[in-house]
């Protein structure tokens, strides 16, 4: 069966250092980095990846590179008389995924738009960068078109976790055996 083009994106993308990916960020990194830290861009740059998450050449649909910070939230040291371990230094991380704090960030930037979904696109030493698809719920085409009208009865998607990486971040993406939850509701415990 003869492989289509989106098919030979995704092989190329899946290993990108090893593939002719590899240039090709090496050069758009250079110029990313010297954009604003949320930008709208004409296409995506992953197209496979943008069309399986629900993107689609259309009106009402708007593709964003935001770009935030790597690593962890390092706090300078405690200078006051504490023991080691209640210095309150090490482990101390971010309830939110990087990826979720750059779809709240695109959100923001364009309150009359939805966040449907976002995906990888590039990182260095200092900084990643994600690609948002941006709904707007109020459009004709996205009011009549069947498969994408839903969002426009949703409002803040990104803020209440609702995205893939949202519901990813709150463990609801691996379900047990059947139709079991992995991770039950917060009040379960109680007897």
């Amino acid at each position: 069966m003869a492989k289509s083009f989106y098919k030979y994106v995704r092989d190329a993308w899946k290993n990108p250092d090893q593939t002719y990916v590899h240039d090709l960020r090496w050069h758009r990194l250079q110029e990313w980095r010297n954009d604003s830290s949320v930008t709208r861009i004409e296409r995506p740059t992953r197209i496979d990846r943008a069309r399986s998450l629900g993107y689609r050449a259309k009106q009402g649909i708007v593709m964003v590179r935001a770009r935030v910070r790597r690593g962890g939230r390092r706090k300078s040291r405690y200078i006051r008389g504490r023991r080691t371990k209640r210095m309150g230094m090490h482990k101390i991380t971010t309830a939110k995924s990087l990826q979720m704090i750059a779809e709240g960030r695109a959100g923001s930037k364009y309150p009359n738009m939805e966040v449907l979904n976002s995906y990888w696109v590039g990182e260095d030493g200092k900084h990643k960068w994600y690609e948002i698809i941006l709904v707007d719920p109020n459009h004709p085409a996205i009011k009549s078109d069947s498969r994408l009208n839903w969002i426009c009865d949703v409002r803040g998607r990104a803020e209440r976790g609702l995205t893939s990486s949202g519901r990813r971040s709150r463990g609801l993406h691996k379900r047990g055996e059947g139709t079991e939850k992995v991770r039950p509701s917060k009040g379960a415990h109680r007897a």
